[in-house]
């Protein structure tokens, strides 16, 4: 047998193959089949191979030489793994488009070269970071390539690079709404133009000097190096001021583009540093790598939402936290003026699922019933929002991005999941006092109602209905729990939405312009203006929201009938009004049985309303605050813990010193 017992050739009869005389070639093909055979092959054996056939050694090093000279290598570290539009949609359809129809390179550069031969997956790149670092020095120092970092050109390309990197960092942070977001730099030297400075100073040096060499105590390389610290330092505040300015996703994108592009020149800055001679090998090996790293990461969607989203899920859950916060009780008062509002809520509830009834027997389109339907829900909701009263169902979409502020960013300890789990029981409790206060009026909300119309129009509304309205809370006649989880999703969604609200009010100061508006101010005054202004802030994210969550959960019925598909909703206000109008509409002549099923699918509806949409909004916290795997399994076994320990604190506001939690209790205040 020989060097390899595989279907393709191996590398010692590749290598042979082509180097056995001096290959005058540039073909990538003849690259791609030796780099195919060189992955497939334990790196020791090549080696030991390249050591016993110094001719074959020498002429295949003569051909990478060869087939590298002359192509520019500057677009691999300005382009590639860096975002290359201000928008997140236009990025990504670009990055789609990409790897559906990768672009047409210029063919005299290595960026066309390395998507040529394919070395741009991480297998690929994980094969030769798996290599000894010793076998990769001597592989390096064989094919003569050890000593590349010091090649004139090479360092024409990464200084080439370095000021394209610089101009275009420039030009994204001057823009005025970029410069908005750090207003505290406005009275101060702008670290951009000097680090644009310095790197003329420092470009103009190596102009001079082909042969300069770059020392970390050289005094441009620490006054670059503090230019670029500062640029950072920038765009982190100005990512920090987002929560006090708002911001857009166009700004989000330009902002992660110039962390980029200056982590970009940090890693450029840090090959042209060689204080001594290993340094000349290390740094050759590192620009071999940073070329195929950036590369393999160029197209990728994955991570290109992961950045281009946390923030603005950070910022849609702080926006929604200011409202979440409200939600849950400490309190026995608390406690008790949540019940009152949720059985405020109640009542209006049980009106509005007789009238969903009423308007499903009005001569109308399917169209014209998901329009009545859905401006029943939207009013309905609006209503009890304005009014101050609470829906149980909409309150995890909020908590939950209020709960994730007890947790740090990635820096989470067992206090962090203990607070965290007294503030679980608090929610909980709060969920379910909400509940009961929700469920418990509306069933005789909707007795009233319909009780009402049966006397005044000597007509039963529930008998026609009454079967239908048993199937659907019947949990095994029905898909009511999968129905129930759509709801949460919807319930999500409106959490959503309300955070997005806030946020653009927030960036677009809708507030303080309605405040000083001078059509305001001069027709009505200061005072109507500013009243204006305040009722604005501190009600459109709900109005919206609560708006759109109706809208979704009167179209869906008839948006699944159109595609053919068993959509609907279930809502346990609304279940719970549907319920008594079924009961009323029999007369309530009916079994224990149906009694018990209704009941229990009825709660269990809510169960997966809150599930579901918690499950998500927390989700979506525990994304904003950078929490992993990890950090949820310890969450997890300290609330089992804490509701071991202290079970009536998830139904009841026992008095406890430890269910104080001041850091969240401070933004709550504040808030």
């Amino acid at each position: 047998m020989g060097l390899f017992s595989t279907d393709k050739p191996g590398v010692e009869s590749v290598l042979k193959k082509y180097f056995s005389f001096r290959n005058e070639s540039k073909s990538l093909e003849v690259l791609t089949e030796v780099l195919n055979s060189i992955t497939r092959t334990p790196f020791s054996e090549v080696l030991q191979f390249l050591r016993e056939n110094p001719d074959i050694t020498a002429n295949f090093a003569y051909f990478i030489h060869h087939i590298f000279s002359g192509k520019s290598f500057n677009l691999s570290l300005t382009e590639a793994n860096i975002l290359s539009e201000n928008a997140f949609l236009p990025e990504f359809r670009k990055r789609i488009l990409n790897k559906v129809l990768p672009p047409v390179a210029d063919e005299n550069t290595v960026w066309h070269l390395i998507d040529f031969v394919s070395v741009q997956t991480r297998k690929d790149l994980q094969y030769f970071r798996n290599v000894y670092e010793e076998d990769l020095d001597e592989f390096f120092r064989v094919l003569h390539i050890s000593e590349i970092i010091i090649n004139t050109a090479v360092k024409n390309e990464l200084f080439f690079a370095m000021n394209i990197l610089a101009w275009r960092v420039i030009g994204n942070a001057m823009d005025v709404e970029v410069v908005n977001m750090a207003p505290q730099y406005k009275n101060f030297d702008n670290p951009f133009l000097a680090l644009q400075d310095e790197m003329d100073v420092l470009t103009k040096e190596f102009r001079d000097r082909p042969d300069f060499t770059l020392h970390s105590k050289d005094q441009h390389y620490k006054q670059i190096k503090i230019y670029i610290t500062q640029c950072l330092d920038y765009v982190d505040l100005a990512f920090k001021n987002s929560s006090k300015f708002g911001i857009s996703g166009k700004i989000n994108q330009s902002l992660l583009k110039i962390r980029q592009q200056l982590n970009r020149m940090q890693d450029i800055l840090n090959l042209l540093v060689l204080d001594d001679e290993k340094d000349v090998l290390i740094k050759s090996k590192q620009l071999f790598f940073n070329i195929l790293e950036y590369k393999s990461h160029k197209n990728n969607l994955r991570e290109l939402v992961d950045d281009s989203t946390r923030l603005m899920s950070h910022l849609i859950t702080n926006h929604t936290a200011e409202t979440g916060a409200h939600y849950i009780t400490s309190t026995r008062k608390d406690y008790l003026k949540m019940l009152w509002k949720a059985s405020a809520g109640g009542i209006i509830i049980g009106a509005c699922s007789i009238l969903k009834i009423l308007y499903s027997e009005l001569p109308a389109s399917e169209f014209g019933h998901a329009v009545l339907y859905a401006l029943n829900y939207a009013l309905c909701f609006v209503v009890i929002y304005l009014m101050g009263y609470t829906v149980a169902t909409k309150q995890p979409a909020m908590t939950a991005a209020t709960m994730a502020k007890v947790l740090s960013d990635g820096q989470n300890n067992n206090e962090n999941y203990r607070e965290f789990a007294r503030f679980f029981s608090r929610l909980f409790r709060s969920q379910f006092i909400a509940f009961v206060g929700n469920v418990l009026l509306t069933f005789p909300s909707a007795l009233a109602v319909i009780y009402g119309l049966d006397v005044l129009f000597h007509e039963n509304f529930g008998t026609a209905k009454a079967d239908k309205l048993f199937k659907d809370i019947n949990l095994f006649e029905s898909k009511a729990l999968f129905h129930a989880s759509i709801a949460g999703v919807f319930l999500f969604f409106s959490g959503i939405i309300s955070g997005n609200v806030g946020n653009r009010s927030v960036f677009f100061q809708i507030p303080k312009r309605i405040d000083k508006n001078p059509f305001l101010n001069y027709f009505f005054g200061e005072k109507t203006a500013s009243r204006i202004s305040r009722y604005y802030a501190r009600n459109w994210a709900g109005i919206v929201s609560n708006f759109w969550f109706g809208v979704f959960l009167g179209v869906t019925g008839t948006i699944g009938m159109f595609l053919g598909l068993d959509l609907d909703i279930r809502h346990i206000t609304f279940s719970t009004g549907n319920f008594a109008a079924a009961l009323y509409g029999k007369g309530f002549d009916v079994g224990f049985s149906t009694i018990f099923i209704s009941s229990l699918t009825v709660c269990l509806i809510g169960f997966f309303n809150f599930a579901v949409s918690f499950g998500l909004s927390m989700m979506l916290a525990f994304r904003s605050r950078q929490v992993n795997l990890a950090d949820v399994g310890g969450i997890s076994k300290e609330i089992f813990k804490y509701f071991k320990e202290k079970p009536l604190h998830f139904f009841l506001p026992m008095k406890s010193p430890a269910e104080v939690t001041p850091s969240v209790e401070k933004e709550k205040t504040n808030g």
